[in-house]
């Protein structure tokens, strides 16, 4: 039950004396200082022609890049908004779009492009490493040689490595592009492409956007039908390999293929 305690109506209520109080403005202090009031070892240029790139964070090295911050940050705290709002990996920042970029005040379109384009270098770095693979003997040189191309996607897209008799890659092949949960792969135009390159044998590869790595129904059918096509050509399927980030699902190496 709630309790309520009312006054007589007859009973004379005095009025309380209120005191006008001016409301006092918080003053905050204003702690942006320009990267050229820095103290020089901690300004990044200085920093990388002292220490190296190795000593600058991310920030940093951005920072560099784009050369500026606005008036209220420094170019330094401006990159490291960008970092946190990315989770602070490289990973983030890739799959960031020019859109995403141009919401930051103090980002316009130069700095964007310029920001995308270090991590497309970055990019094509891992890639050239995943390259020098000549030869795939397990599921996880599958997996260093296509994480690079495929790991950012925010789509699914399916590729073949076309093979010769000891494994070692004649052809990427791309096969389609598809949405988030699924794309389309033509099993014959598949065959086709092995034939073309000469390969005996072929991994099909696609990624997971969603970072699920287990194979859904539409897989395990897609497998079977490919597996059915090409041995009735003599062409050997040694794998369907689902990548994610960092992971990977193999048939092969879980005995469904």
């Amino acid at each position: 039950m709630i309790r309520r305690d009312f006054k007589p109506f007859n009973e004379e209520v005095k009025e309380e004396e209120v005191t006008w109080v001016e409301p006092v403005e918080e003053v905050k202090e204003d702690t942006y200082t320009p990267i050229k009031n820095w103290a020089e070892e901690d300004r990044p240029r200085e920093k990388l022609m002292a220490k190296g790139a190795a000593a600058l964070t991310n920030a940093e090295l951005l920072a560099i890049l784009i050369g500026g911050g606005t008036t209220k940050k420094s170019a330094v705290e401006l990159m490291q908004e960008v970092m946190r709002s990315s989770g602070n990996t490289l990973r983030g920042l890739n799959h960031m779009t020019l859109q995403d970029l141009l919401k930051f005040n103090g980002i316009g379109e130069a700095k964007a492009l310029t920001i995308i384009a270090a991590a497309e270098i970055g990019k094509r770095r891992m890639m050239e490493d995943s390259r020098q693979i000549p030869q795939l003997k397990t599921s996880a040189d599958v997996l260093k040689y296509m994480e690079p191309l495929i790991q950012d996607l925010t789509h699914e897209e399916s590729w073949a490595l076309m093979l010769n008799n000891n494994a070692r890659i004649l052809h990427l092949s791309h096969l389609s592009s598809g949405g988030l949960t699924e794309t389309m792969v033509d099993v014959r135009m598949l065959l086709k492409e092995a034939l073309l390159h000469d390969a005996t044998s072929f991994i099909l590869v696609h990624n997971h956007p969603s970072g699920n790595m287990r194979p859904s129904a539409q897989d395990t059918d897609l497998t079977q039908r490919v597996q059915k096509a090409a041995q009735a050509i003599n062409l050997r399927m040694l794998d369907h390999v689902i990548v994610t980030e960092g992971d990977y699902y193999s048939f092969a190496e879980n005995g469904k293929l």
